[in-house]
């Protein structure tokens, strides 16, 4: 695989588990309770959005490329949270065991049903019914895969309705509290905008990063940014080379260029940059609503600056060993020591059961798109002398 296509793949965590992200396809693997991995795999789906070609263009791409992630997110973690619920992936009796061994080592601990266990251990297994195939890991835990992340329509509904409200809640606490919270230094003497902006600004940064520290201190959080460092050392393997396996996997970094986060404060930066030299008086006589408008402009400005944000990481990522480069993702490189943690070896498999699941779904789209090119040429002659 040329390495330009590297920058097409990623991923982020989700409850018990990895979404992650090809070119054509995503899947998810979640380590459901009783030890398994159970995995579903599906082709991305264009949206209307997705369709515009004039929104693919550079500096506009990247606020297509946000919505997106989000959707295909929401719907990975809504999956994975079924999984943690659903009465089937439960432990149960004695197996119970063998699955917390799995979950918390990975490897050859998995559960293994009775069905399953009495076939031989030298080839993978396989088994099919109406809803799952089951098989093998490389590293040995039993794979599950589910069919379809179910109900449709309630779930592009429940994925339209939390997009919102993640939306709203982002705009509410990262851009209009904070234009809000610095006007609170005016009426403590501060009279100069440049200053009340550069105020805003830092209350801004504040928010952001007491937000992921506080999140981070929950224990169900912390379980996300393990996974979320196995998601980040998966693709820095795959970008590095090296073989896709549990060793080679946690000797990389936990930390990459193209996160989300490196994107979140790349974003944060340039708008408090352009919103420092933005006016607080709109000359409307009213503070409430020229703060208003203010936050109104900087919505205006933000697809712009998440444009740019984008195009700063995927160069990143491109060259990451430029200097250059390397000190525009710095301050975003090293809050990711805040949302990711090191990820033990049962969740580093995890991570690498869905990329080899994407990886292996291209190989089989790109071989079956040369099949139909060899069976048109060789059509063609044919065509003709009739």
């Amino acid at each position: 695989m040329p390495k330009g296509e590297y920058l097409q793949y990623g991923g982020q965590a989700v409850i018990e588990g990895v979404m992650m992200r090809s070119p054509k396809f995503y899947a998810v693997a979640c380590r459901a309770p009783n030890g398994r991995i159970v995995l579903h795999s599906d082709a991305v789906a264009k949206t209307w959005i997705g369709r515009q070609k004039w929104l693919k263009a550079p500096f506009l791409r990247g606020t297509l490329a946000l919505l997106d992630a989000m959707a295909i997110g929401i719907r990975a973690l809504n999956f994975s949270a079924k999984i943690q619920m659903d009465e089937q992936y439960q432990e149960e009796g004695e197996d119970a065991g063998e699955g917390t061994a799995a979950k918390d080592g990975g490897s050859e601990a998995a559960l293994k049903p009775a069905a399953v266990a009495e076939q031989p251990e030298e080839s993978p297994e396989e088994t099919e019914t109406a809803e799952e195939v089951v098989e093998r890991s490389e590293e040995g835990s039993e794979v599950v895969r589910a069919g379809s992340e179910g109900g449709d329509s309630i779930m592009k509904a429940a994925v339209a309705g939390t997009m919102i409200i993640g939306l709203g809640f982002g705009v509410l606490l990262f851009i209009a509290s904070p234009v809000w919270v610095a006007e609170l230094f005016k009426r403590m003497g501060v009279e100069n905008d440049t200053v009340l902006n550069m105020f805003e600004g830092i209350i801004k940064i504040g928010f952001f990063l007491g937000y992921v520290a506080l999140i981070g201190l929950m224990k169900d959080i912390r379980e996300v940014f393990k996974y979320h460092g196995a998601e980040h050392k998966a693709i820095n393997t795959l970008e590095a080379g090296q073989p896709l396996t549990v060793e080679s996997t946690k000797s990389q970094t936990r930390l990459h260029p193209r996160c989300g986060t490196s994107f979140a404060i790349i974003v944060l930066i340039l708008l408090i940059s352009v919103a420092t030299f933005l006016p607080r008086d709109y000359g409307t006589g009213v503070t409430a609503l020229d703060l208003t408008l203010r936050v109104c402009v900087k919505l205006l400005i933000l697809p712009f600056i998440a444009g740019i944000s984008y195009e700063t990481i995927r160069l990143a990522g491109r060259f990451r060993s430029n200097r250059l480069f390397q000190g525009l993702v710095w301050p975003g490189l090293k809050t990711q020591y805040l949302t990711t943690r090191e990820p033990d070896e049962g969740q580093i498999e995890v991570a690498l059961v869905a990329l080899r699941t994407v990886l292996k779904r291209e190989e089989e789209a790109d071989r079956a798109a040369d099949d139909r090119k060899e069976v048109t040429a060789s059509a063609q002659p044919s065509a003709q002398a009739g």
